[in-house]
């Protein structure tokens, strides 16, 4: 097969200006663009079609690979990307992705499939919209069902789900203050241009950022890595342009109209405010005046037409002065 025939691979769709939501099907998005790999992405939704039940799935002519562990091999193949790394370089990658799968995984399915907040207000809803029924009631069962198997096997002798998460959310932060060292003020993590460790990373930090999370403890952390917010903009902006840019806009014009709304909103409130404020001083004036007497004295002299008058002498002399 030719280097310029174009690789069929099916991806979980995306959202928040991401190419795709789910972390292995980012990775290989991510790895593909940094090494130019020719790829026709078809956005999917229902991995039940694919022979294994799992996305991402790379079709190359008869041929189909649907783990990461055989995709980026294939495309390091055919494409030598990554040839420019030293042999240090290439431990590292290795040793990287070992970390993410130890310290960030877990903390990633806690905050998506256990955080009930999260998976309640976000999660479950996103996936119920993405997928067709009965899916939708059918993977967010069968991946919740998997996080859960993950924390009893991490956590055997653990019942108590606020020490799990205490403990899964410590260890991640861990990582992702490791990763803001590592990185420092680079723009990749081996030079000026990515790599295959800057897929991994970037497949974790990209869902971890963008997502609007309900509970964002662990988002928060993130976002105090300001390196770390600026490596994941930089990668979305250079490598998922399209991606970035429609969100943005979207986001912009949604911030737009709720203004409006809320100027729109804030002037009738305001006029019936003004309106409030005058009637309550006008009242206030008037109870002043009956308590002080003003009033009666008023009434008294327009009943008695006892007006006082000027002399016309005085009248003169007050108009020269």
């Amino acid at each position: 097969m030719a280097n310029a025939e174009v690789l069929q691979l099916d991806v979980w769709k995306g959202d928040w200006g991401l190419p795709s939501v789910d972390i292995e099907c980012l990775q290989v998005l991510a790895y593909a663009r940094f090494s130019g790999v020719p790829l026709k992405v078809n956005l999917a939704s229902n991995p039940f079609r694919t022979p294994n039940g799992r996305l991402p799935l790379l079709r190359a002519g008869l041929r189909t690979l649907d783990t990461v562990k055989d995709i980026l091999p294939f495309f390091r193949a055919k494409y030598n990307f990554d040839y420019t790394l030293n042999d240090k370089q290439c431990a590292d990658v290795m040793a990287y992705d070992a970390l993410l799968k130890e310290k960030l995984y877990p903390a990633f399915q806690f905050i998506w499939w256990i955080d009930k907040k999260n998976l309640d207000e976000l999660v479950r809803p996103w996936y119920c919209k993405a997928l067709s029924f009965p899916f939708n009631f059918y993977y967010p069962g069968k991946f919740e069902r998997q996080a859960h198997a993950l924390m009893q096997s991490l956590y055997p002798l653990e019942d108590n789900i606020n020490v799990i998460e205490n403990e899964v959310y410590s260890e991640a932060q861990k990582c992702l203050t490791l990763l803001s060292t590592r990185l420092g003020d680079r723009d990749f993590f081996c030079g000026q241009q990515p790599s295959a460790i800057d897929a991994v990373v970037y497949s974790y930090l990209g869902p971890l950022l963008k997502a609007p999370l309900p509970n964002p403890v662990l988002q928060n952390h993130l976002k105090a890595c300001t390196n770390l917010v600026k490596y994941v903009s930089r990668i979305s902006q250079r490598y998922f342009e399209i991606e970035y840019q429609t969100y943005e806009k979207h986001r912009a014009e949604k911030n737009a109209e709720r203004l409006r709304r809320d100027s729109e909103s804030e002037f009738p409130n305001k006029r019936r405010n003004q309106i409030f404020a005058a009637l309550v001083a006008i009242l206030a004036m008037t109870g002043y005046a009956l308590s002080t007497g003003i009033v009666e004295v008023l009434v008294y002299l327009l009943r008695s037409r006892k007006f006082i008058k000027i002399p016309k002498k005085n009248r003169k002399r007050t108009s020269k002065g």
